[in-house]
């Protein structure tokens, strides 16, 4: 057994391990949070060789926990909620208290706990992965169907409920041995709460997005990056401070009053690559607190709890849907999405350990529960859509559901069939101008902070941000274009561009921007519908001005040109 790390190893050696677990879950088609959670059993106290700082471990995952929530903040939309209003509300409460009711039965009558640690087991047990559930979904190029938005919107309700858990814990926790005193807890806490959302809207609405949309037209991505790490983990831990609530509560707030500013996609884009990292050292972190040796001394505890999830969420949700009127493959793929739990249930259950309103066995089981569950997650799919098949059969279900179906219908001011235009220079004005005098809708995506603002205040759809991120481009909703133009100079973001457009829109047809014979050769290999070149443009031109001047009819003239341009364009390599 070496010793404990310190700060340089403990990541250094985490990192590692957890980038080797994550290399092989997505090996064997697992996510790559089942790999991270074993690499923190490997650096845990409960296994031979390396030991990290368990101190150490913890305050980087509160920073992980922090930015965690601060991107579920960003991503909070009430728009995208509406969309499924009449369902997912609805829905996801019915699923949440039903859940957590079986998972309480479990937790009080199998595991022999009382009942606040039972409801805490049964609300961890009934909170679905927003990771595993929308890689899931994408796996399977539902994202954007109605089942995923389905599946979305039901997270975010999800995501409200834990919102409001993470403020009762505490409040629970805090000794009180009256009813009346834990009122009083709990009113403090919620007062607490209160003033500083009073604040964060009052004050935050305004300040947080002038102070990141000045920094956005100083033109320095590096301190726009620096400006959103800042505010996230700056307000987390002064509300902390001054309020009393939680590092991850404060930091949602913060990433709510940010997200309803145009500079969301960019600074979604600019802080996940740090979220990423931070969250991996949060699933190290709660890997680091199992003890395997709990999967030998309870397999049958352990196996109640995965029946219980996939009975007590995925049946429970299915069930629901079907209720109230979803067609049976939508029942079907997010039931199946939601039989299985992640990073809410582990943050929920070691705040109640924490706390002392659960015992360590209890965030034991809880984890060894969502390590089997993640597993066997991609084995749900078929069967739950079977099942779903085959109650969407029953006369009484066909008979409910076709009295009223359910509509599903684009979010409010989503563009479809419309074109993107990357970049609004020179080049994208020109074509921003044309689309324009045609009445064709069209969205821009620049990068410049200033020339977006104006286009804003023009009535110009406007993106801000690198349309090489996916959080950006996916603003423009490129699922449902027709066509994307790419007037970027820079020949590796073009290129980046179109693949991440093609990732999520195969069909997309393209127009690329190019100044090489190379760099146009190498788009026509990968199929792009127009690769234009200035100088060769500049000259067809020219030629054309030429001819006519020289007394050749602009019928000829034109011929000529076309002739030139269909000579000069690069072929593609045979297939």
């Amino acid at each position: 057994m070496i010793g404990h790390g310190g700060l340089l190893s403990t990541l250094v050696v985490s990192l590692t391990i957890a980038f080797l677990g994550g290399v092989v879950a997505r090996a064997i088609r697992l996510p790559p949070m089942l790999g991270y959670l074993v690499a923190g059993i490997v650096v845990g106290p409960f296994t031979p060789g390396f030991i990290a700082d368990q101190a150490i471990a913890n305050e980087l995952a509160e920073i992980g926990v922090a930015l965690l929530l601060f991107g579920v903040g960003l991503h909070f939309s009430f728009r995208d909620l509406l969309a499924v209003r009449t369902t997912a509300v609805p829905g996801a409460l019915v699923q949440i208290a039903a859940s957590t009711a079986i998972g309480w039965a479990v937790a009080a009558w199998v595991l022999g706990l009382d009942p606040v640690a039972s409801v805490i087991v049964g609300l961890s047990l009934a909170i679905a992965s927003t990771a595993v559930a929308t890689r899931a979904l994408d796996q399977r190029g539902q994202l954007t169907a109605p089942a995923g938005r389905m599946a979305l919107g039901w997270l975010v309700v999800q995501d409200m409920v834990v919102i409001l858990a993470l403020v009762l814990i505490p409040a629970l926790g805090s000794g009180a041995a009256t009813a009346g005193d834990f009122a009083v807890e709990l009113g403090r806490a919620v007062l607490q709460l209160v003033g500083f959302v009073v604040i964060i809207l009052v004050v935050g609405r305004r300040a947080i997005p002038a102070l990141l949309g000045y920094v956005a037209r100083l033109g320095s991505r590096e301190l726009f990056t620096l400006a959103v790490v800042v505010i996230a983990l700056g307000i987390a831990w002064g509300a902390s401070l001054l309020f009393g609530i939680s590092l991850a509560l404060a930091a949602f707030f913060a990433g709510v009053v940010l997200g309803e500013s145009d500079l969301n996609h960019h600074a979604a884009a600019e802080a996940l690559p740090m979220q990423h990292v931070f969250a991996v050292l949060f699933f190290v972190s709660a890997g680091m607190l199992f003890d395997p040796a709990t999967i030998v001394r309870m397999p049958l505890e352990i196996a109640t709890l995965v029946v219980t999830i996939g009975v007590g969420t995925g049946l429970v949700t299915m069930a629901i849907l079907l209720v109230l009127r979803a067609s049976p493959e939508t029942a079907g793929v997010v039931g199946a999405t939601f039989a299985q739990i992640g990073e809410f249930s582990f943050i929920l259950s070691d705040l109640a350990v924490r706390h002392g309103l659960l015992p360590g066995i209890g965030r034991d089981l809880v984890l060894a529960a969502a390590l089997v569950a993640i597993m066997l997650n991609p084995l749900m799919f078929p069967i739950a859509l079977r099942v779903a098949a085959w109650l969407g059969e029953r006369p009484a279900v066909v008979r409910w559901r076709d009295h009223e179906l359910l509509s599903f219908t684009s979010r409010p001011g989503m563009l479809v069939d419309h074109a993107i235009l990357v970049g609004h220079g020179r080049v994208g004005s020109t074509v921003a101008t044309a689309l324009r005098r045609h009445g064709l809708d069209f969205v821009v995506v620049e990068s410049d902070r200033r020339l977006a603002e104006r286009l804003r205040d023009e009535g110009t759809p406007v993106v801000y941000g690198d349309a090489s991120r996916p959080e950006v481009l996916g603003a423009t909703f490129p699922e449902l274009a027709r066509l994307i133009v790419v007037a970027l100079p820079d020949a590796f973001h073009a290129r980046r561009v179109i693949a991440l457009a093609r990732a999520l829109n195969p069909t997309i047809e393209t127009v690329v921007r190019t100044h090489s014979d190379a760099e146009a050769l190498y788009l026509a290999d990968a199929g792009v519908g127009l690769a234009v070149m200035g100088e060769r443009e500049i000259a067809f031109g020219m030629s054309d001005f030429a001819l006519q001047r020289l007394g050749v009819s602009a019928e000829e003239a034109q011929d000529t040109v076309n002739r030139l341009r269909a000579r000069a364009r690069p072929e593609a390599s045979p297939a």
